[in-house]
């Protein structure tokens, strides 16, 4: 029996014979295109979990905007634009750069930043021209960007592990690392205010993944998501706090493990560094010696698919293309799919040094130049 993922009343009637037969505790997904046609299901059943209403709160960035001023929390100036003129007005009312995006955009697709009225006119019709005839237009957030994951169950909120990006001029991220320093100056803010937040929009359960631009000001809120993070950051979390998010994801709502009394304090640090080679077909993929020799006293690297095949080795690398491949303009982070090198080490520096000097051992040859940078 087969249902569309994103129509809720579809997946429902699917599900209710089976609900009916032997009831379900929890209907959960674990992608965000099925987000609100989950809670949709949850709703009809009458279950605990994400409804319809917060993964909508969560999906619409313009929605997210207003349930966040309704509770005078992390003020942005924000409008859904309808035209060109629309666009090009609100940058004169901002006086400063501003960002046109989908309210529905995901991956850091269709990212437009705007310095004048001229470039802001030009976003609209550049993301019209993509669909997106209503983007939402919102004041830019200079600062450098962390994330906290959080996992919220039966009324209480945990906020556990806090991530900071390195990103290329398309605002793809290629970086993560854990803990973040660039957070640790606002950690008695962040955690408070990723509460605040997910209390806004109304969720109660499930792991989140929540997104701040650390201003010179104080951090604001970029989006928030009810799902694990992506970029491999919930097996960062595992080096860096000891938490396995992924594990949680079940076996918290089930009752298996139990949340802790508090957030957990750092045990590590990690970081996770994706190859970004120049776009074209690869003609061959070049390991260093130095990367390929065991020193004494360390594991051996690894090329699998798989974070379960390594998660015990202080460094690992994938490599996710072979040649004849193709390496797509890095436009998001989800054209980083040339592979990626994990690692932890005694402190953050020591784990994103270790990533880097991976990455210079490993070369992607391809068969054009691109004049847009990557990292």
């Amino acid at each position: 029996m087969h249902a569309p993922i994103a129509d809720g009343p579809a997946i429902l009637e699917v599900l209710r014979p089976l609900h009916e037969e032997r009831p379900f505790d929890r209907v959960l997904t674990t992608t965000e295109p099925a987000a609100e046609s989950t809670g949709y299901v949850v709703d009809a059943m009458g279950l605990t979990g994400v409804t319809e209403a917060t993964a909508r709160a969560l999906k619409d960035k313009a929605l997210t905007r207003e349930l966040l001023a309704n509770y005078d929390l992390s003020p942005v100036r924000h409008q859904v634009v309808h035209s060109a003129e629309e666009a090009s007005g609100f940058q004169r009312s901002v006086g400063g750069r501003i960002v046109l995006k989908p309210v529905d955009g995901v991956a850091g697709l269709h990212i437009h930043p705007a310095a004048n009225a001229d470039e802001a006119a030009r976003a609209w019709r550049d993301l019209a021209a993509d669909g997106y005839d209503a983007p939402i237009a919102e004041e830019y957030l200079e600062g450098p960007v962390a994330s906290v994951d959080s996992f919220p169950f039966d009324g209480r909120h945990v906020p556990i592990g806090y991530s900071e990006y390195r990103m290329n001029e398309r605002f793809g991220e290629w970086e993560v690392s854990t803990p973040s320093r660039a957070a640790a100056p606002h950690l008695a803010e962040l955690p408070a205010l990723t509460v605040q937040l997910l209390d806004a929009v109304g969720l109660t359960e499930g792991p989140s993944h929540s997104e701040f631009v650390l201003t010179p000001q104080d951090p604001r809120v970029l989006e928030s998501h009810a799902r694990l993070s992506g970029s491999g950051a919930p097996e960062l979390v595992r080096c860096a706090f000891g938490v396995d998010l992924n594990r949680w994801f079940l076996t918290v709502p089930l009752g298996i493990d139990e949340l802790p009394a508090a957030s957990p304090e750092p045990v590590g640090d990690a970081a996770v560094r994706f190859f970004t080679p120049q776009p074209g077909q690869v003609r061959a993929v070049e390991v260093a010696t130095e990367v390929r020799r065991v020193p004494r006293g360390e594991t051996p690297l690894v090329f699998l698919l798989y974070l379960d095949e390594f998660r015990q080795l202080p460094a690992a690398a994938v490599i996710a293309k072979s040649p004849g491949d193709t390496v797509p303009e890095p436009l998001t982070v989800a054209d980083c799919v040339s592979g990626y090198v994990i690692a932890s080490g005694v402190d953050r520096e020591a784990a994103v040094t270790r990533c880097e000097e991976i990455d210079k051992n490993i070369r992607f040859l391809t068969d054009r130049r691109s004049d847009r940078p990557t990292n």
